[in-house]
């Protein structure tokens, strides 16, 4: 892969998969290695860009510009922005628009833009013509520190989150923290919710470079967050290249995504993703506490270190139908929801297992007392 337009400050992870290995370009600038990477992922010229109707005029129209420019047939392919769009019919539409325009097999899809984005481009991209090459171009804190890394796709559906989807790893991230300018605070914070968690399962000293950064992160700090990208990925890649289809160990990155997505599911998604997995992280370190597998203590850390990014509450939902959307979750097993939990912050409860049986009366007791 052509890497040769990369600026030597953009820092470089190396994602392993049982296939190959892909590179997660991140830093200042590193968009400008696009058209050259996505040369080098595909043996025809055609490019199939997809964004949504926000990103799309930000930053998609140019790079649909610089893929021109660099001798590709690029086209621009969107749909409405929101987590709420992240369905079936806009992945039958994207394909549609495709055949379309007769895309075929040698073409390339590129993302560009948040989770929903490159979940949703991923999952076109993993089905279309059985199976193109995708790069990925975040353009959010969340998407860049986590949706965008790992290779899984998927949409949403009535059930639940992510229900219908495929492991499909991308050919490069291209993670351009000079992007991150345009993004709104309160969604830059929910990103940095996922940094937290990487910390959290993995390295308490980057849970507390998080938690000491995170002001200056949302006032801007371009080279803290850099670096804060960066290692939020390396952890990531360490737990994929451990396990890159989630039959184990992967299985401890959905810490707080249990309840965050019951959470998340059950305001139909008035409550976003990241405000969703900080209150599910902040329930499950409850849980684990409860029942003995959590050091004590350990919820008031996650939660004092969630206080700056100033994330809304979860007010107002109706407790019967978090617990039936918790029923819907992919970790559940016979029929009962399962849990990841923490042994300490830096370190996942593994022993056993990487996700947990919680008696079903501790489980309510906590959402009563956080719902009421």
């Amino acid at each position: 892969m052509t890497t040769s337009s990369v600026n030597p400050a953009v820092r470089r992870v190396e994602v392993s998969t049982s296939g190959a290995s892909y590179p997660v370009l991140v830093g200042a600038g590193a968009a400008d290695a696009v058209p050259d990477i996505v040369a080098g992922a595909t043996s025809g010229r055609r490019v199939a860009v997809v964004s949504d109707s926000n990103v799309a005029s930000l930053h998609a129209d140019s790079i649909v510009e610089a893929l021109v420019a660099g001798g590709m047939v690029a086209t621009l392919h969107t749909f409405p922005a929101g987590e709420a769009f992240k369905v079936r019919k806009s992945w039958a539409t994207l394909t549609d628009e495709l055949l379309d325009a007769g895309v075929g097999r040698d073409a390339c899809v590129v993302t560009v833009g948040g989770g929903v984005t490159t979940d949703l481009g991923g999952f076109v991209a993993a089905t279309y013509m059985r199976g193109l090459p995708v790069v990925h171009v975040p353009t959010s804190s969340l998407a860049m520190i986590d949706a965008a890394v790992g290779g899984k796709t998927g949409v949403d559906t009535r059930a639940g989150k992510n229900l219908v989807g495929a492991f499909h790893a991308p050919r490069a991230v291209i993670a351009d923290t000079d992007l991150l300018s345009t993004l709104p605070k309160a969604f830059y914070a929910e990103g940095l919710v996922e940094a937290l968690k990487h910390g959290a399962i993995r390295s308490d000293a980057h849970f507390e470079a998080v938690r000491d950064g995170a002001r200056g992160l949302l006032d801007g700090d371009g080279r803290g967050a850099a670096s804060i990208v960066h290692d939020s990925v390396r952890i990531k890649a360490d737990v994929v290249a451990a396990d890159e289809f989630e039959s184990g160990l992967r299985e401890i990155l959905n810490f707080g995504h249990t309840l965050g997505h019951a959470i998340e599911s059950a305001s139909d998604f008035a409550v976003g993703h990241g405000a969703a997995v900080a209150i599910g992280m902040v329930l499950e370190a409850r849980l684990g506490e409860r029942i003995g597998v959590t050091a004590e203590g350990t919820a008031r850390r996650l939660t004092e270190a969630l206080e700056p990014l100033d994330l809304p509450p979860a007010d107002g939902l109706d407790l019967e139908r978090v617990l039936a959307y918790l029923l819907t979750d992919k970790k559940v097993r016979g029929g009962r929801p399962r849990f990841v939990l923490l042994e300490r912050i830096g370190a996942a409860a593994v022993d056993g297992g990487t996700a947990h049986d919680v008696p079903d009366e501790v489980v309510r007791t906590v959402l009563v007392e956080a719902l009421n």
